[in-house]
């Protein structure tokens, strides 16, 4: 039997989707059997994938907030999953009332329950689209008319970044988004990483997502690093110096305490461009 209500026609449920398995982790109900079968296989694998999990989602909601604070009013979600508590319009919003958000997924479940969250709301919009096709994005009606180019922009790319590969050069797609936005705007993602995780638990991770809609890139500290090329890192922390952190740390009142075993499969970083 089924978690996932309104699954759109069409949908290929023969495989697990990352943005389902997410919401698994997080303890939602968007999702189908297979999903719940591959986000045990991962668990059983990496006991703190949990904690991994809400340190994603924390990092997500501080550092859009952080961002809405230093002024930017419009943001553009790309890989954004399915709805939750605590999504990026409402937090966004609690800085700035008017703020406009796009979210962008190339799961079709994940418009379809973010229209139903959204439709009364002019302000936000939902784009099912790929990352890897920027154009299929920055050219789209939704953010032709909601995102103005003449201010800076909130790029979020939370967890997503690790289901493009290297042949698909996922270094110039975030180049692409970062230099079609206004100078002042912001860069923010997390991504997966194997540094220092055993390998066998490495592998095990890795596979489930073999049979999944998308596969998994496990990329280390120097490679995320180059996602922020030519771009003001933000210190994670107060104090901190900026660059690279784990997801727990970012913007934590409490580093020592924020800084858990999950926390660290995940890298992440906020810049500025000029």
């Amino acid at each position: 039997m089924t978690n996932a209500l309104h699954a759109p026609e069409g949908l290929d449920t023969s495989r697990p989707s990352p943005a389902r398995i997410y919401d698994y982790m997080l303890g939602g109900h968007s999702y189908f059997d297979i999903d719940e079968v591959a986000a045990k296989r991962i668990i059983r694998a990496v006991p703190e994938i949990r904690d991994t999990a809400w340190a994603n989602r924390g990092y997500h909601q501080r550092t859009a907030t952080w961002i809405a604070r230093q002024g930017v009013r419009q943001f553009i979600d790309i890989g954004s999953g399915l709805p939750t508590v605590g999504n990026t319009h409402e937090v966004v919003k609690n800085v700035h009332p008017d703020a406009r958000v796009i979210y962008v997924d190339n799961d079709p479940m994940v418009e379809v329950h973010s229209r139903a969250m959204i439709e009364s709301d002019s302000t936000v919009r939902v784009l099912c689209a790929d990352l890897r096709d920027p154009e299929a994005i920055l050219d789209s009606d939704d953010v032709r008319e909601l995102i103005d180019p003449r201010e800076p922009t909130g790029i979020l790319m939370t967890a997503v970044l690790m289901f493009v590969s290297d042949a698909s050069d996922p270094f110039a797609l975030v180049a692409r988004y970062v230099q079609a936005m206004a100078p002042g705007s912001y860069l923010s993602l997390t991504h997966l990483t194997d540094d220092n995780k055993p390998p066998a638990a490495v592998e095990a991770f890795r596979a489930v997502f073999d049979t999944a809609t998308e596969r998994m890139h496990f990329r280390s500290r120097a490679q995320v690093g180059r996602f922020f090329e030519g771009l003001d890192m933000v210190p994670p922390y107060e104090g901190g110096e900026p660059g690279i952190a784990f997801a727990g740390v970012w913007g934590a009142e409490d580093v020592e305490l924020a800084d858990s075993l999950g926390s660290r499969w995940l890298y992440c970083g906020v810049a500025k461009s000029a």
